[in-house]
């Protein structure tokens, strides 16, 4: 299975709303200039990120957008599902040999548990942690 950038840059977004979760709206335009993204393009992927629940927009001067739930109730696998559609790696059928299509659901399975599992919470406490890790060389 191999995520688009709809699905990638659906998570940039999440990612940057979780990371000022409770200090109000954040624009489309500051998401995508810092991560040198396409204002368009984020434009695009947020409409279905509303519509499913996932963000509130505010209007207004200072508005933008905000989470509408804790970043640690929304998972990588909520945003993959609305922007990448159902999670499999293959389309099977009944009449496929049994043993292949349960490799399939493993796979499947195995996929939906990591996306499942991993909360925006974790994903940008992964990215601060991963920031403060850097080393300092004095000669």
């Amino acid at each position: 299975m191999k995520i688009s950038t709809k699905g990638r840059y659906g998570l940039t977004i999440m990612m940057e709303l979780a990371a000022k979760f409770g200090e109000g709206p954040i624009s489309l335009k500051s998401i995508a200039e810092k991560n040198s993204l396409s204002e368009h393009y984020l434009e695009q992927l947020i409409a279905p990120l509303r519509n499913a629940g996932l963000v509130k927009s505010i209007r207004g001067a200072y508005g933008g957008y905000i989470l509408s739930k804790d970043p640690e109730t929304i998972t990588a696998g909520d945003v993959i599902r609305i922007l990448e559609g159902p999670i499999s790696p293959v389309d099977f059928t009944e009449e496929d040999d049994p043993a292949k299509r349960n490799l399939w659901l493993r796979i499947r399975d195995s996929i939906a548990e990591v996306l499942d599992s991993t909360t925006l919470q974790d994903l940008i406490q992964y990215t601060e942690k991963s920031e403060n890790d850097s080393y300092m060389f004095y000669i």
